[in-house]
């Protein structure tokens, strides 16, 4: 399980903690979701937790476990909003090899067939592929370093109503095996598919799902 406990972050250049007092409880298996205007702190949020910001109080553990911020780069699968923007590698099997040189050609095929991107040629050039395959591809890049806990920051931004749709889709398989965290700014869309839900204001979280009516919820 990964578990935030009291999470304080404040950047050295504002006047306010970004984040403060930050708890969160994320099992295996499935899907929280994280929603919030722009600008509050979402994707520090996701930095924090994939030890790409180290946070000024409080404790981010796995299973029990307070992580370094090593331990948690080792633990977590950050795919940013426009991933496009990161990519290094000059063709698809060099962006897939990055920092693994030695993946046999099988174990690319499966992970780009598990991420609906089965038959895409390795020599394509990533800033080639449309939006939904980029986001796919920076998935399957995540995916080869088999992380237990996949973030996700607007994995639906700027994609058509159909490329939406089948990345929700491919978030409900992903999330059977491991944690799942999404951020958006359109928790409408995640509607029926998160587990958990919070909302992000003023730097803390705010258990969405608890205050929601029992009909809105399903429950009888």
């Amino acid at each position: 399980m990964l578990e935030l406990r009291g999470i304080r972050y404040q950047p050295a250049t504002a006047s306010r903690p970004v984040l403060q007092d930050v708890n969160l409880q994320l099992p295996v298996g499935e899907l929280g979701l994280v929603s919030g205007a722009s600008g509050s702190g979402k994707t520090t949020l996701l930095e924090v937790i994939s030890g790409l910001a180290e946070v000024d109080g409080g404790s981010v553990l796995w299973n029990g476990e307070r992580l370094n911020g090593r331990q948690r780069r080792w633990l977590s699968g950050l795919v940013f909003q426009f991933p496009e923007r990161h990519f290094l590698g000059l063709t698809v099997g060099q962006e897939l090899r990055l920092g693994q040189r030695r993946l046999a050609s099988e174990q690319l095929a499966q992970v780009l067939e598990l991420v609906g991107l089965e038959g895409l040629s390795l020599q394509q050039r990533p800033e080639q592929l449309s939006g939904g395959q980029q986001r796919r591809l920076a998935l399957a890049v995540q995916l080869l370093r088999n992380p237990r806990v996949l973030l996700l920051d607007e994995p639906t931004a700027g994609l058509d109503w159909a490329v939406r749709r089948e990345v929700l889709e491919l978030l409900a398989v992903l999330a059977r095996e491991r944690a799942v965290l999404v951020v958006t700014h359109e928790p409408e869309l995640f509607a029926g598919l998160a587990q958990r839900q919070w909302q992000l204001e003023d730097g803390t979280l705010r258990d969405t799902l608890r205050t929601m009516p029992a009909l809105v919820r399903g429950e009888r």
